[in-house]
């Protein structure tokens, strides 16, 4: 469906979309995670802690960070509208698109997000956009689109 006939104006630049539901998720289930693994430490005695060696340990420390690393790239994706630029951040990787660049931005019945249409015949997602958050991920498409159809005026 094109912008213009999804009426209002473009929004305000800047402009940041972030996913609210997977964000709620990743901090909710981080954090149930570290008081599970904490109440289940101090509920050994000392003698079954006593028995967990040096290898072990560091082994779960570094699963645990593992486990960070990653949903701190989960919770960071983002896309950011400027007046020249989208940049499009999903996990660890940062990309930057000048408005002619974007031919369209669409969210198919069932994708997870919005998918980019590039000019070189290339495709980007756009995680910082998710289906899962409903009718603020339309809002945010309908925004999305306003900036990119006024980089392409008719004519």
């Amino acid at each position: 469906m094109p912008a213009a006939s999804e009426g209002g104006a473009a929004p305000a630049l800047p402009r940041t979309w972030r996913p609210l539901g997977p964000r709620i998720v990743g901090l909710a289930v981080t954090l149930m995670l570290i008081a599970v693994v904490a109440v289940g430490w101090f509920s050994f005695d000392d003698e079954t802690r006593s028995r967990f060696t040096t290898l072990q340990r560091g082994t779960l420390t570094f699963f645990g960070l593992l486990y960070l690393a990653l949903m701190f790239g989960l919770l960071r994706s983002r896309a950011v509208a400027y007046a020249d630029r989208l940049v499009v951040v999903n996990g660890f990787r940062r990309r930057e698109f000048s408005w002619p660049q974007i031919v369209a931005a669409r969210l198919p019945p069932g994708a997870p997000w919005v998918t980019l249409d590039l000019a070189d015949g290339e495709t980007c997602s756009v995680m910082g956009i998710q289906a899962s958050d409903g009718a603020r991920a339309r809002r945010a498409l309908a925004d999305l689109r306003r900036l990119v159809d006024g980089a392409h005026p008719a004519g």
